[in-house]
């Protein structure tokens, strides 16, 4: 079975459209965070995880991302959200952040 062209056309415009959004969304200026701390990805995907060291992947950071987060690290992972940690080797603070020790 065959799948024309128009079709074809659509369905990768809309995977692009998704990919896009998906790497934009968590791109925001440090003077925007909430808490003061602010954090840039430098692994190339970060997972993220319900609890610190958690088998459970509930989110998803691309390199170069400048994520929210809490002034809070706990054996090797930083708190971003609530039930939401990532490895803090690969969450680099953004200079001038509050991210605590």
């Amino acid at each position: 079975m065959a799948i024309s062209k128009p079709v074809l056309f659509l369905g990768a415009g809309a995977a692009l459209i998704v990919v896009v959004a998906i790497s934009g969304q968590d791109r925001e200026s440090s003077a925007s965070s909430p808490t003061g701390c602010q954090v840039v990805v430098t692994a190339d995907v970060l997972n993220a995880r319900d609890t610190p060291g958690g088998q459970k992947i509930v989110g998803k950071y691309v390199k170069d991302a400048k994520i929210d987060a809490q002034p809070v690290v706990e054996n090797g992972f930083r708190k971003i959200a609530e039930g939401k940690w990532v490895s803090a080797q690969y969450a680099t603070p953004v200079e001038g952040s509050q991210c605590g020790p």
